[in-house]
């Protein structure tokens, strides 16, 4: 870190232009990186909508999801809304991998006559990522969003769904970061005090983000990309940047102040919270490693785009950053212009009053209440955390897109208005595929009967087949449900078909059955996610442990600091549920829906036990550093808490800013994740490392930093905050 804290500093033209190079490069591409952006991902392999996906190409002219075109009078005629179905007729023709029978062109003009709302049925035939494809083209061409001659157009269908969540999410993030950039920007101007230092952490997030962007693109180009992966990795490259650049920059200011030159300042910032961002930084990034232990495309596509900008925001920590700090000098030193007369203003007000020698600072009276009440400092700070932890005791799973939309947007009320003239499972009817493995046809009697069957039971529309496929050795049965894709009876139906197994008619002889189609996968990919989220809590519990190992040389101290992390997240996923599952405080504006998002609680537990280990690392170095210089637990702890406290509660400031800001503009599974690191970085930033690490390392007393002596022995030296440097490292600096 010094070598390349000298590096910097020698070259910063350099390093600056070269970053320059970079953001001006990305910008095209981040501003098209929802392009390629899919719907796909949450296929879970070996299940039986994944063979029911890979089947259907066995049956010709069969398609696993339609689209349809939704035709709306708002005071239109009759012969515009017939205007409006020839319209749609012709648009058809041109876009490819869709297009419209005659019949359904005969039926639309028919309805087009007399009735206020016409659904028109599309032909749509490819894979998934093609039908998504068509969906947009129609969405565009047919300028969806606002009436056109008195009629109002919709696109239905499951991947339609999926194009007007990318035009959401889209506009999500534009709203999140236009209101988020300055509300960061006067918590970090509050911070600093002068305009420059504060735009310095705010510009190292922009890079970060657009950089990501550009990548996300040229990723989309070549593998599956969730679309949600924008808006996570905005969300999460904002507060991480942010965060990494505030650690260092205070870090450098706090040397100056302490009478070094700036190059030794800078040297001393980068040898010390450089290292912590370098370390802590690749520790979030092993945290969401973590993802890739479910066998799903998307979450994997979650984790490479959050990998990507942490991994961005760590490069740009320690190289443009300090390019930065050493071109801007004295303008990111002391108090600024602004916040000087801001505050002459105030003491005029109310003018101060001289403190004796020797008064104790805020933290250090606060440090000394905690450590002298430790034990009921503790229990109550847990019980706290216990107490917001119970409703997660009931945490449940859900999936889908629909409802992800608010009450009256036009893609919701496109699917609302379809739902009044068709049964709403049509867009998306449960495939049932019995493969023989051999010709079917003695059986043929087995199948229809099977087919009687499914007409006779609850929850169910209609039944089209038995299809057979072209080598007449499987066999295809459509099922509409009564209500949409998504809803809880769908769910209910694919578990009841799937228990039944096709016993009772004999269908279950003839050979393999499996229940698919898009409301299969999504019971699928809520199975592998909540059947699995053991594996990510074992695996970021370890890694944690490790890590805190190395660093603080103690056994107990990542023990307790890890059982501190688990309750947070506890708490985090209590409060998901109050208000997203119970709907206890609906009237804040949160739409409760019965269920969390299956891709919140691994992607919250990842995100958190990485970024509670920058607090970690860099508290408990504080700590560590004043033990080795005074043997004193209880005096270390003290000054270790009141030497970092500042930095950590400004830093959680902004995280909890930029985290609250997407809990309240995005769609409600970004909202989850929003309000869920909102809360767990507050409170992690408060009750854990304010009162529970002060409060239980008082309590242990010397045992924090017990290790056997073998272990120590063998155990890597990662002393990142105390200020040392040995002679080759000095040498090199010189």
């Amino acid at each position: 870190m010094n070598r390349l804290s000298a590096f910097v500093r020698v070259r910063r033209k350099l390093v600056l232009f070269g970053w320059l190079a970079l953001i001006v490069a990305s910008v095209p591409f981040a501003s098209q990186q929802t392009k390629h952006l899919t719907s796909g991902g949450f296929e879970v392999p070996g299940s039986g909508s994944q063979i029911v996906d890979e089947d259907i190409a066995r049956f010709e002219g069969q398609q696993g999801n339609g689209l349809a075109i939704v035709l709306e009078s708002k005071g239109g005629t009759a012969e515009q809304m017939g205007a409006a179905v020839s319209w749609v007729t012709q648009i058809a023709t041109g876009i490819e991998h869709s297009g419209i029978t005659p019949e359904a062109v005969q039926a639309a003009d028919k309805a087009a006559a007399t009735q206020p709302v016409v659904v028109i049925p599309l032909i749509a035939e490819g894979v998934n990522d093609d039908i998504l494809a068509a969906a947009k083209e129609y969405r565009e061409e047919l300028e969806v969003g606002a009436p056109v001659d008195g009629v109002q157009r919709y696109v239905v269908g499951q991947q339609a769904l999926w194009a007007g969540m990318q035009e959401l999410q889209k506009e999500d993030l534009e709203k999140a970061e236009t209101s988020g950039f300055p509300a960061i920007l006067i918590v970090l101007l509050a911070v600093f005090g002068t305009v420059l230092a504060a735009l310095l952490p705010a510009g190292l997030a922009v890079a970060a983000v657009l950089v990501t962007g550009a990548i996300i693109y040229l990723l989309s180009l070549a593998i599956t990309m969730s679309v949600f992966v924008t808006n996570i990795t905005s969300m999460l490259g904002i507060g991480v940047a942010v965060d990494y650049s505030l650690f260092v920059l205070s870090r450098y200011r706090e040397e100056l102040h302490a009478g070094k030159d700036r190059a030794a300042a800078l040297d001393t910032a980068m040898r010390t919270s450089g290292a912590t961002v370098v370390f802590s930084g690749v520790t979030v990034i092993v945290s969401l490693a973590g993802l890739f232990l479910l066998n799903s495309t998307a979450m994997r596509s979650l984790a490479i785009g959050a990998i990507t900008v942490v991994a961005i925001s760590i490069a740009g920590a320690v190289t443009l950053l300090p390019a930065l700090i050493s071109w801007a000098g004295p303008r990111v030193e002391g108090r600024g212009k602004i916040v000087s007369f801001t505050g002459g203003l105030y003491r005029r007000v109310r003018p101060l009053k001289a403190k004796p020698p020797g008064t104790p600072t805020f933290w250090e009276r606060w440090t000394t209440a905690v450590m002298k009440r430790s034990a009921l400092s503790a229990i109550l700070a847990a019980a706290v955390l216990l107490a917001l932890a119970i409703p997660a005791l009931s945490l449940d799973f859900g999936n889908g897109a629909l409802r992800q939309f608010p009450e009256g947007h036009e893609t919701r009320v496109g699917f609302e208005l379809a739902a009044t003239q068709i049964p709403a499972g049509e867009s998306a009817p449960l495939q049932i595929v019995v493969d023989a493995g051999g010709p079917i046809g003695p059986e043929q009697a087995k199948l229809d009967a099977y087919a009687a069957q499914l007409k006779d039971t609850d929850g169910v529309t209609r039944v089209e087949g038995p299809i057979l496929s072209t080598d007449g050795e499987a066999a295809l049965i459509k099922v509409v449900p009564t209500e949409d894709p998504e809803a809880d009876s769908t769910n209910a139906l694919i578990k009841t078909l799937r228990e039944e197994g096709g016993r009772a008619s004999g269908a279950s002889t003839i050979g393999t059955l499996n229940v698919g189609g898009y409301s299969g996968q999504q019971v699928d990919f809520t199975a592998l996610v909540s059947e699995n989220l053991w594996k990510i809590f074992l695996f970021v519990m370890i890694c944690s442990y490790l890590v805190l190992l190395v660093v603080l040389r103690s056994v107990i101290l990542p023990l307790k600091a890890v059982l501190m992390n688990l309750l947070t997240i506890g708490a985090a996923y209590g409060v998901l549920v109050m208000f997203f599952q119970y709907g206890w405080f609906d009237w804040t504006g949160y739409e409760a829906r019965g269920y969390i998002n299956v891709v919140s609680p691994p992607l919250l537990l990842a995100i958190v036990f990485g970024l509670s280990m920058d607090y970690e690392v860099f508290l408990l170095s504080r700590i560590r550093e004043r033990y080795l210089a005074t043997g004193d637990n209880r005096r270390s702890v003290a000054e270790g808490l009141q030497g970092s406290a500042k930095v950590i509660t400004s830093a959680a400031v902004i995280m909890v800013v930029v985290f609250a800001i997407f809990a309240t503009t995005g769609v409600p599974q970004i909202k989850e994740i929003g309000l869920g690191l909102a809360v767990a970085i507050a409170l992690d930033a408060t009750l854990v490392r304010l009162v529970l690490v002060p409060a239980t390392m008082e309590l242990m007393g010397d045992w924090n930093w017990w290790v056997p002596k073998w272990l120590d022995r063998r155990l890597p030296n990662a002393d990142f905050e105390s200020d040392t440097i040995d002679e080759e490292l000095a040498h090199a600096h010189a």
